[in-house]
């Protein structure tokens, strides 16, 4: 179990943020009987997700949405079904991302190309480079 100091310096936000998202109903916390509160790694666990989820620009709500899943019995398809397509549209924007990053690479030279792949995660440059053999 980890008070909200705790929590905050493990994953690195301030107890601001996380009593914030306690009040928002996505962290979930016991209370002790001085009223001091208490996480529990199932807590630990959410908030790694939000940050996730915050990094791919999900809103509160829509995150909100994913944890009740994650802890739902009783699983509506249409909630799914929206967060699928939510990730679809993600990816059709990112693809075009890609295409446009694609036609600005081969516009370099060869010696610019890897420097800019160096920059690149293993599995976008092996995205990149299929891309690339396939628009060729």
């Amino acid at each position: 179990m980890y008070k909200i100091g705790e929590l905050a310096k493990v994953c690195e936000v301030s107890r601001r943020t996380i009593d914030y998202y306690t009040r928002m109903g996505l962290l979930e916390c016991t209370r002790s009987a001085n009223n001091y509160r208490y996480y529990d790694t199932n807590a630990l666990e959410n908030l790694k997700l939000i940050e996730h989820c915050q990094q791919n620009h999900m809103t509160l709500a829509e995150i909100k949405q994913r944890l009740s899943l994650k802890k739902s019995d009783n699983i509506d398809y249409r909630v799914v079904e929206e967060q699928v397509n939510h990730i679809q549209n993600e990816m059709d924007y990112l693809n075009g991302e890609i295409n446009d990053i694609l036609q600005v690479v081969n516009t370099l030279n060869e010696e610019d190309k890897k420097k800019v792949l160096n920059k690149v995660s293993p599995q976008a440059v092996a995205l990149l480079q299929s891309l690339v053999m396939l628009s060729v």
